[in-house]
């Protein structure tokens, strides 16, 4: 299989590169890790005029990581983001998200912003973003603006980064003390997109009852499909929680479709098992202190 042709372009410099995009317009297209462009290029379901190489660009491969959250660069690979101790003790969720997208030589390549931007609702960072209420920084030649998460994702596929626009960054903002995260997923084969999945985080107060509780479920409609349980968790210690009860009320909240994977009720039925469970290990950690926190 061969790409269509295109106008390739490599920039050294970070203005250099937006104004290529802002020439090209909707025919441009971003090159970073290439784990999803590539394939859409040689299969023909993408064909951009303008293909705009962003890896000669310094400075956009950095993973900051304070007590506020983490900050990862348009070239921060998966494997990098993965292995950062500082990003994985200031957001346990990157790593427990990340080991579980693809495999080793894909997380190796690809980029977590890129992924954002991509925004396959099939797919873990996007579900981690839209759980912390994290952003997304685009840059144009016009100056930047930040993406708010929930505004981010727009449809399968779709994401509000506009044409001429570069994603520079996305942050992961941290949670508060006493808090854990868990992500649980299901695919046919390891490293497939998942059938379904499930990030979940909760916080105890000082008497260890739940004082908050969010997930977010993936492969279940078109955007990551947020949930906020704090209510129905009823504000009880976690061993107390009808954590069915609450999978129930996950349940009710999403409008899973079928295909030639799983049936629209088999995804409903095990988005519920995968609440229950995320939740379950989130509460764990987070009454243990929170794994990997230093």
């Amino acid at each position: 299989m061969k790409p269509p042709p295109f106008d390739y372009h490599r920039p050294a410099r970070l203005g250099e590169a937006l104004r290529s995009l802002a020439e090209a317009g909707a025919h441009g297209k971003v090159l970073a890790g290439g784990q999803s462009l590539i394939p859409l290029l040689n299969m023909r379901l993408a064909a951009p005029g303008h293909l705009v190489d962003i890896n000669g660009l310094t400075g956009l491969d950095t993973i900051a990581a304070d007590t506020s959250g983490v900050r990862v660069g348009a070239l921060a690979r998966h494997a990098a983001v993965e292995r950062s101790g500082s990003a994985r003790a200031a957001q346990p969720l990157l790593a427990q998200a990340l080991r579980l997208v693809a495999h080793p030589v894909i997380r190796n390549r690809g980029t977590v912003v890129g992924s954002l931007v991509h925004a396959d609702p099939s797919a873990e960072m996007p579900a981690v973003l839209a759980l912390l209420g994290g952003s997304v920084r685009l840059a144009s030649i016009g100056g930047e603006r930040d993406v708010a998460a929930a505004d981010f994702f727009v449809g399968p596929l779709e994401s509000a980064c506009l044409p001429g626009e570069l994603a520079v960054s996305a942050f992961f903002p941290a949670l508060p003390e006493r808090s854990g995260t868990a992500f649980c997923e299901v695919a046919r084969r390891h490293g497939d997109y998942a059938v379904a999945g499930v990030a979940a985080s909760v916080t105890l107060d000082e008497d260890f009852r739940i004082s908050a509780a969010r997930v977010a479920c993936v492969s279940v409609g078109p955007v990551p499909v947020v949930v906020d349980v704090t209510g129905v968790c009823g504000r009880r210690p976690p061993a107390s929680v009808d954590w069915d009860g609450v999978a129930r009320a996950v349940q009710d909240r999403i409008e899973p479709e079928g295909d030639i994977h799983a049936t629209a009720a088999y995804r409903r039925h095990l988005t519920g098992v995968l609440v229950t469970r995320a939740l379950r290990g989130a509460a764990r950690e987070a009454a243990d202190g929170g794994e990997g926190r230093a």
